[in-house]
């Protein structure tokens, strides 16, 4: 006689990614620390090598260099030392966050608005914008705007907004 065995069920779902065991307890015990055994090393590795944003951190890394109002934003680092590119980078990156807040219905900014803002002519502008495309610091938009990338972000925590601390302080 042979003694029939209970099945278990176990489906996981994560992402695009499922998988469903239905098998004695000992076998789907089995299946499910194959799975995570095979699937966890992928998933870290995934993660380190993701580009994510913290807003909090953003936000306390622009404090007292970006601030908002009812008139929109305000770029608090204004120095006649920060470089064409600083300046632009840091109005897209207050469009950026403002829109991430709540504060701003967008992200995005045209060339002509960050023209005024630099003070300089189209042509500069457009020079200056078309290094920051290529060097993958900001993305046009279909509607002729600009933002910020996510590589743009981490950019300026990393590298760009001590330099700017660092100028305005002296």
């Amino acid at each position: 006689m042979t003694e029939k065995q209970e099945k278990i069920t176990v489906q996981i779902k994560y992402k695009n990614s499922e998988k469903k065991f239905i098998a004695p307890l000992e076998e789907a015990w089995l299946l499910l620390r194959q799975f995570f055994n095979e699937f966890i090393p992928s998933f870290e590795i995934a993660n380190r090598l993701l580009l994510t944003i913290d807003l909090q951190q953003l936000a306390r890394d622009c404090e007292g260099l970006i601030a908002f109002s009812k008139d929109g934003p305000s770029i608090m680092a204004s120095n006649p030392r920060l470089t064409d590119n600083e300046t632009l980078l840091i109005w897209l990156l207050a469009s950026h966050l403002g829109h991430e807040l709540g504060i701003l219905p967008k992200e995005t900014t045209s060339k002509d608005d960050l023209r005024f803002r630099l003070g300089k002519s189209s042509k500069i502008v457009s020079t200056r914008l078309g290094e920051l495309v290529k060097n993958g610091s900001i993305v046009k938009t279909e509607g002729e705007e600009f933002r910020i990338s996510t590589f743009g972000i981490v950019q300026m925590q990393k590298e760009v907004l001590p330099k700017i601390r660092a100028k305005i302080k002296d």
